[in-house]
């Protein structure tokens, strides 16, 4: 299956395009800082699920797809505190974690597809 044919990964690129979108506007000061720092949780959202579908087995590819939760929590972390910093607005906030939602939900899925693979071997 062609990684770039899954809802999970098509998804969470859509929150990496809002992310960018949305950290244009952060204050100058926090481009080696925070907004630096959020674009790189989300880029690692969809490149560790793309390199996981490109591994030989079903535990690698849950490896990277594991990676790729704990990169979705932290960006949702770093959203809270973008929030609280107010470099977003409060609807901004609320349509990337709708967003985060979708994609957790989505990548729960997946990880599970994938251990369920790992069982049946």
């Amino acid at each position: 299956m062609e990684y770039t044919n899954l809802e999970v990964w098509n998804e969470a690129k859509k929150l990496t395009n809002m992310v960018y979108g949305k950290t244009k506007s952060f204050p100058k000061e926090e481009l080696f800082g925070l907004t630096n720092q959020i674009r790189r949780s989300a880029v690692s959202i969809p490149s560790n699920i793309a390199e996981g579908c490109g591994r030989r087995t079903s535990k690698d590819t849950l490896q990277f797809l594991h990676i790729a939760k704990g990169s979705l929590f932290e960006l949702e972390t770093q959203l809270y505190i973008s929030l609280d910093l107010n470099y977003i607005k409060e609807i901004e906030f609320n349509e990337m974690a709708n967003q985060v939602l979708i994609c957790k939900k989505l990548l729960n899925g997946f990880i599970n597809y994938y251990k369920n693979l790992n069982n049946g071997n």
